[in-house]
């Protein structure tokens, strides 16, 4: 791609299902995308979030101005492409500043087939999604832009809504892939992809586990076969209401007494497996820089988050898990909203986070997580070792 006058550049408009449009410039591929809109403040980081599996079936704005300045590279993707149903930034970068960058975004969003729009005002459409909630929406360009306003409004109406969704499936490896440990090994690890990034894959190798990525339709004696030490639950897209399956499999794991570790959609399904409800919030947690308090120390954690539904939990002390796992309590608050942030099981090896412990992109204050389950792990071990 070579870069052009501002004359020069195809049209675009975004269209959200309230009838609102923003008329701008086509930025990566051209054509139609449709999904829900929501948007993140992060300043930093926009390859990691095009690369978070999480963010499929989501058109991203970016509140953050100017994007693109130092284009992508092969080193910080967080999963095998970009997983964005489309894109929304103000003033893309036409020239590439950095000695790792490969390529300018663009290119990158092209190769992929992202279509996106560029030039609108997104402090006025991140304005309208804060105050009436996320929407769904589409952006289109080529051809597509010079459809009725009638027609591409129809289009937008007729998308499905995120509730409801299940998008396990479409995020997931197809087969197992298995990482080594680092260090002295501690045992077998399995990991449930719903839409893991690499560089929690890397972090739970780190703490010494050989982690076993597997398919998000694995069963419990696909578990059992690997003869784990523990599972984890990743961070993934759509509506945890609708991941019957993955709730059940959790339950066998947890009466089976496997220790287990769950971020973001882990934590909503962790909540469910307890017995407790989900809900969708407004506009969602998406950014580097959501403060969270740790009520077991009292410390404040600045973490970075991405998601749309959050469980439905007393803030304040200890309650029975509906489903008979014992004593569970909230673990981590949301400091903007009071929103659960984290659950733990007290009488059984479990615990859980709403946010990214792995921070690519963002802060490292949550990252002690991972030795928090390392430990948690080991002790368990310990203990059947004492009753063996």
């Amino acid at each position: 791609m070579t870069p052009t006058s501002m004359l020069d550049r195809d049209l675009a408009v975004l269209v959200l299902e309230d009838g609102s449009r923003y008329e701008g410039y086509a930025f990566g591929a051209r054509g139609t995308t449709l999904g829900e809109v929501v948007f993140t403040t992060g300043m930093t980081g926009y390859q990691e979030t095009l690369t978070d599996p999480s963010y499929a079936g989501q058109i991203v704005l970016q509140t953050a101005p100017h994007i693109g300045n130092t284009g992508v590279n092969d080193e910080d993707p967080e999963s095998r492409r970009i997983w964005v149903e489309g894109y929304i930034v103000r003033d893309p970068s036409r020239v590439v500043s950095n000695w790792r960058a490969k390529e300018p975004l663009e290119e990158a969003l092209e190769r992929d087939g992202i279509v996106g729009i560029s030039g609108v005002d997104t402090r006025a459409i991140t304005r309208r999604i804060r105050n009436d909630g996320s929407m769904r929406g589409g952006v289109f360009s080529g051809e597509a832009a010079v459809l009725s306003a009638d027609e591409q409004l129809a289009a937008v109406r007729e998308a499905p809504e995120m509730s409801g969704q299940n998008l396990s499936a479409e995020v997931s490896v197809a087969e197992t892939e298995i990482t080594p440990a680092v260090g002295e090994k501690i045992g077998n690890l399995a990991v449930i992809d719903l839409g893991i990034k690499q560089a929690t894959v890397n972090n739970l190798a780190l703490r010494g586990f050989d982690v076993y990525v597997m398919p998000q339709s694995s069963t419990f004696e696909d578990i059992q076969a690997i003869d784990p030490v523990a599972l984890f639950y990743s961070n993934g897209p759509g509506d945890p209401s609708a991941s019957d399956g993955h709730v059940e499999l959790l339950q066998s794991a947890l009466k089976a007494g496997l220790p287990y570790f769950g971020i973001c959609f882990g934590n909503q399904l962790f909540g469910r497996a307890l017995g407790l409800g989900t809900y969708k919030l407004p506009f969602g947690h998406r950014g580097i820089n959501q403060p969270v308090r740790d009520k077991a120390t009292g410390r404040v954690e600045i973490t970075a988050q991405n998601h749309g539904f959050a469980v439905e939990a007393p803030i304040e002390g200890t309650f029975d898990s509906p489903e008979g796992f014992g004593r569970v309590e909230v673990s981590h608050i949301g400091l903007n909203d009071q929103v659960v942030e984290g659950l733990k099981a007290l009488d059984i090896p479990a615990f859980s986070v709403q946010y990214h412990p792995e921070a690519a992109g963002g802060p490292n204050d949550a990252n002690y997580l991972f030795d928090r389950f390392r430990d948690l792990v080991i002790e368990s071990l310990s203990k059947k070792g004492a009753h063996a």
